[in-house]
């Protein structure tokens, strides 16, 4: 697995955190963790080698031309990509991000508890999470609703914290099915100790599983958007 941590924008303390929590997943999953900030290694030969690319807190415009369509072949192609909180807030200028990530982020109020209800309790990222889950995370704010090209996994309850703005949908981690490959995203993973947090690594290391094609990767009708 590649975890890709490059930022041109805001750089979260929390990446070294998350990549220590990647790595001990990886462990105990039996996959291989290789950690860079090298948009190099997005060419077809290397992508090849991966069974997943996750963006770990990246901001901004982190890959050339070139490097984006390299990305999008892997993962229309059969690779899995995982986006990680401000994943979110990463290549505003490439239409075909969206497509791969599902949404993008827009704003943020304070860090503070929030309530989320987990909307498929079979997904390998949500199985083992109660619901409600509360927990405290910086909540963003998309600049849409992905529902209708996503399949949503955790549904963010605006009415349990304050400067939720996008109603009562309030996806915050979802999943979809890319041509032969699969994307997760998931809001969370801010702060550091969310690494630490042992709901917040189950939910992680399901999503990276998952997209890794290591659990549950039957490709399940609803996980197709609607044409």
């Amino acid at each position: 697995m590649l975890v890709f941590t490059k930022t041109t924008g805001f750089r979260h303390d929390s990446i070294p955190a998350g990549i220590a929590a990647v790595r001990a997943i990886g462990a105990r999953a039996g996959f291989e963790v290789d950690a860079t900030e090298d948009a190099a290694a997005f060419t077809a030969s290397s992508l090849a080698g991966y069974r997943a690319v996750v963006f770990l807190n990246t901001t901004g415009d982190v890959l050339d031309a070139a490097q984006e369509l390299a990305l999008q072949a892997y993962v229309k192609g059969g690779g899995g990509f995982v986006g990680v909180h401000s994943a979110a807030d990463t290549e505003h200028g490439w239409p075909g991000y969206r497509e791969l990530l599902g949404a993008r982020f827009r704003s943020h109020p304070a860090i503070q508890p929030g309530r989320i209800r987990v909307e498929w309790p079979r997904h390998p990222a949500t199985r083992l999470l109660p619901s409600p889950w509360m927990r405290t995370d910086e909540w963003y704010n998309f600049d849409a609703n992905p529902r209708a090209s996503v399949a949503v996994l955790l549904t963010l309850e605006e009415a349990s914290y304050s400067g939720g703005d996008m109603g009562a949908d309030h996806p915050i981690a979802w999943c979809r099915i890319l041509g032969a490959g699969r994307s997760f995203y998931t809001g969370g993973g801010h702060t550091a100790e969310s690494y630490a947090e042992p709901d917040f690594v189950n939910h992680l290391s399901g999503g990276l599983r998952w997209a890794a094609g290591l659990d549950g990767a039957r490709l399940e009708p609803r996980l197709v958007p609607p044409r």
